[in-house]
C-alpha cells in the first residue's frame, strides 16, 4: 500500500496515522478514512453522495455530519478555511484535495526518522487563556444554524485543549447545562476528548434534556424518513402475511371462506402492519439518534414502548369499533404484545447493527439481510412465546371475532385441520403468530435499512434555531 506525503504531513492508509513532523495526529476513523479519500482523488472535486457512500457507507447521516468532519481535518492540518493549503469547499458540489506537492511512496518498509508516537499534550497552561473565549461561545444562545455549527467547532477545539479542564473551568454556572451537553455530544467526533459524565453531575436532569434536543434537532429529519420506510416496510410485510393467510383459508379443505377474504386480510394485515411498525420504529429511531452509549439497552427500550404504545391504539379502538359498530364484545389484545415484540426487534436490530456508529445504522448488501433476518428471529420467536402464554396477534385476533360474530366466515378452523388439528388449536396459533411476528420483523428491519436515492438531507433542514 502507498503512503502520502505532503507539506510536513505523511498519511498511512496502511498504519491508520496522520503524522505531522515525526508527531501523530489523532483523528476519528471515520474522518481518517474521509481524508485518505480526498487525498486519493485530489484530482478531481468530489461529490458529497460520494464521500457518503465510501465513508458512511453503513450508516445515514446529514450533511452536517460531512461538515463537522471537514472542519475537524482542517483543524488539525491548520488550514484555513477562507484560504484553503489542503481542503477546498466545492460549492453545491463537496470537496477537494488542492494541495499540489503530494507523493506517493511505498508503506512496506519503515519509517527512517519519524517518531510516530502520539503527541503528548504539555500539562503546562498556556501563557494566553485560550479556554474563556471558548466556553463563552459555548455558553451564549445561538441566533442561527451557522452559529450553532460555530459553537461546536468551539466545543471541539475545548476538547483538543483538555476536556478536564474545560469541564473544570466550565462549573455549574448559569447556562453550564447546555455547555456540557454540547461537550458531551461533541466528544465522539473529537479523538482527544475526554469523558464528559452526566450522571452524578450538578444538574444532570437539565444536561440530559439538552443532550436529547441537540441530538433530536440535529438528526430529526433523517429520523422521519427512516420512521416512515419502517411504517412501509411493516405495512407490506403485513399485507403480504394477510394476503398469503387468506389464500391458504380460502382454499383450505372444508373452509367456507370466500376468496373475498383475501384483500380482507390484506387490508387489516397491513394496517396493523403499518401501525406497529410506526410505533416500533418511532421509538427505535429516536433511541438511535439520541443515545450513543448503552445502544442496544436504549434501542431495546424505545422498541418496546412504540410498540407498546401502537398496541395499546389498536386495542382500544378495535374493542371500541367492534363493540359500537357490530356489537361484539372480543377481547383484543395489543399493549403487552406490542410491547414483546418491539422489544423484541430493538433487541434484534440493535444486536445486528451494533458496529454502525456515528450515525442511523444502514447496512448494505449481506449486513442489511444481517440485520432483517436477526430482527425478524427475534420478533418470531417473540410471538412464539406469546402465542404458548395464550395471547393472539393479528390471525388469533382476527379469529376470535369471527367466532363471537354471527355468520364470520374467517374462523381460522380450516387452517388447524391442514396441520392435523381438528381446530385453532395451540399449535396453529403458534405456527401463526411466530409467522407474523417474523414478517414484522422482516418489513420492519428492510424498512428501517432502505436508504432511498437521496443520500441525506441538506444541514439547512436539519437544523434549526434554539
Amino acid at each position: 500500500m502507498a503512503r502520502y506525503r505532503f507539506s510536513e504531513f505523511i498519511l498511512s492508509p496502511r498504519r491508520r496515522a496522520l503524522v505531522r513532523n515525526g508527531r501523530e495526529q489523532p483523528l476519528i476513523p471515520r474522518y481518517f478514512d474521509l481524508l485518505v479519500f480526498l487525498v486519493e482523488r485530489r484530482g478531481e472535486a468530489v461529490h458529497r453522495r460520494d464521500i457518503f457512500d465510501r465513508v458512511w457507507s453503513d450508516v445515514i447521516v446529514s450533511d452536517s455530519a460531512l461538515s463537522q468532519a471537514i472542519r475537524t481535518i482542517r483543524r488539525v492540518l491548520n488550514d484555513d478555511p477562507r484560504e484553503p493549503r489542503f481542503v477546498r469547499t466545492v460549492s453545491r458540489h463537496g470537496y477537494q484535495f488542492v494541495f499540489a506537492d503530494v507523493f506517493e511512496e511505498d508503506d512496506n518498509g519503515e519509517w527512517p526518522g519519524v517518531d510516530v508516537r502520539p503527541a503528548v499534550r504539555d500539562v503546562a497552561q498556556p501563557p494566553v487563556d485560550l479556554y474563556t473565549p471558548l466556553l463563552q461561545q459555548i455558553t451564549r444562545v445561538a441566533a442561527n444554524a451557522s452559529e450553532e455549527e460555530e459553537q461546536r467547532e468551539a466545543a471541539e477545539r475545548l476538547h483538543a485543549l483538555g476536556t478536564a479542564e474545560a469541564l473544570r473551568r466550565l462549573g455549574s454556572g448559569t447556562d453550564h447545562a447546555f455547555a456540557r451537553a454540547l461537550l458531551r455530544d461533541t466528544r465522539w467526533e473529537t479523538a482527544e476528548a475526554g469523558p464528559v459524565p452526566i450522571l452524578g453531575e450538578p444538574g444532570a436532569i437539565s444536561v440530559a434534556r439538552h443532550l436529547v434536543r441537540l441530538r433530536l434537532r440535529r438528526a430529526a429529519g433523517i429520523a422521519a424518513t427512516q420512521w416512515a420506510a419502517a411504517s412501509i416496510g411493516g405495512g407490506s410485510a403485513g399485507a403480504l402475511a394477510g394476503g398469503a393467510g387468506g389464500v391458504l383459508l380460502a382454499l383450505a379443505p372444508g373452509s367456507a371462506a370466500p376468496l373475498a377474504v383475501v384483500p380482507v386480510l390484506a387490508v387489516i394485515g397491513g394496517g396493523c402492519g403499518a401501525l406497529g411498525a410506526a410505533g416500533v420504529g418511532a421509538g427505535l429511531s429516536i433511541a438511535e439518534s439520541v443515545l450513543r452509549s448503552r445502544r442496544t439497552l436504549a434501542m431495546t427500550a424505545g422498541g418496546a414502548a412504540g410498540g407498546g404504545i401502537a398496541g395499546l391504539i389498536v386495542q382500544l379502538l378495535g374493542r371500541w369499533s367492534l363493540a359500537v359498530l357490530v356489537g361484539v364484545d372480543a377481547y383484543i389484545g395489543g399493549s403487552l404484545e406490542g410491547l414483546t415484540i418491539g422489544a423484541a426487534a430493538g433487541l434484534g436490530y440493535a444486536t445486528a447493527t451494533s458496529r454502525a456508529i456515528g450515525g442511523l445504522a444502514a447496512p448494505r448488501g449481506l449486513g442489511r439481510l444481517k440485520a432483517a433476518g436477526l430482527t425478524a428471529g427475534a420478533c418470531g420467536l417473540a410471538a412464539l412465546g406469546l402465542a404458548l402464554a395464550g395471547r393472539s396477534l393479528v390471525g388469533g385476533t382476527i379469529h376470535a371475532i369471527a367466532q363471537a360474530s354471527i355468520g364470520g366466515q374467517a374462523v381460522l378452523t380450516p387452517l388447524g385441520r391442514l396441520i392435523g388439528e381438528p381446530g385453532f388449536g395451540p399449535v396453529t396459533a403458534a405456527l401463526i403468530g411466530m409467522g407474523e411476528g417474523a414478517m414484522f420483523g422482516l418489513g420492519l428491519a428492510l424498512g428501517l435499512t432502505y436508504r432511498g436515492k437521496t443520500r441525506s438531507p441538506t444541514s439547512h433542514a436539519m437544523l434549526t434555531h434554539r
